[in-house]
């Protein structure tokens, strides 16, 4: 089997031969930048199957590279797990929201950093789709990622993304706000329950062409459902 490719983008070199080693031990091909300009050219370029970003650098900063790299096409598919020493849960949530699929607080132990390297290249593997998926008007094109209702594009947040996808391979089974939490987010993410809500709500909001948003059901004291037996529960 391949050997996956892992970026490491952090602009201090102890930190980076520290990640390489420890990566390269565990079985992954590794690249190397300092920068967040040099760091998008070798996104570009290599395409790597995941990135270590650190969130402080000068100059342009991991989170603005993030969010470049999700408003592209041919790089929005790419995990990223930042890395940063700004611990706070405001932090947390900004870095998610921006599409970082995990987030690790330094500092941490390198058997750490690759326990979540795999729990997130596990996590993507899982959710790879091939086929488009349909329900009434809306298409889930995952190949291209592209969401659509009665061919006009949706536009929606990395995270909206990630969560229609669950529910969209999940459909009529009611999932607790931590499920979805520990699946959309990441087991090793703590973030409040009322995270799932407000991205819930966004999504609804995005998707409420033609009703599509009805099929995002609250079930009280439960969680949710994405279903299309419509009951009037949200």
């Amino acid at each position: 089997m391949p050997r996956h490719t892992i970026l490491v983008v952090d602009d201090e070199p102890s930190i980076r031969d520290m990640l390489t080693i420890s990566l390269d031990a565990a079985g992954y091909n590794v690249l190397q930048a300092e920068n967040a300009q040099k760091a998008h050219g070798i996104v570009v370029d290599k395409l790597p199957d995941l990135v270590l970003l650190d969130w402080m650098m000068p100059g342009t900063s991991g989170l603005e590279l993030l969010r470049r790299l999700k408003r592209d096409e041919l790089t929005d598919h790419i995990p990223v797990i930042l890395l940063t020493a700004r611990a706070e849960e405001s932090n947390k949530i900004s870095g998610l929201d921006s599409g970082a699929d995990d987030y690790i607080s330094k500092p941490f132990s390198p058997r750490e950093l690759v326990a979540r390297v795999k729990a997130v290249l596990r996590r993507v593997g899982r959710e790879e789709l091939k086929e488009p998926i349909l329900v009434g008007g809306l298409k889930f094109d995952p190949l291209a990622h592209r969401v659509s209702i009665d061919e006009q594009s949706v536009k929606l947040g990395p995270t909206e993304y990630r969560l229609l996808q669950f529910f969209l391979t999940h459909q009529e089974r009611v999932y607790t706000r931590d499920q979805i939490l520990d699946y959309v987010w990441g087991a090793n993410i703590y973030l409040d329950e009322r995270t799932v809500d407000v991205h819930v709500r966004r999504l609804r909001k995005a998707i409420s062409v033609a009703g599509h948003d009805d099929y995002v059901q609250t079930v009280r004291g439960a969680g949710y459902r994405f279903s299309t037996q419509l009951q009037g529960v949200k």
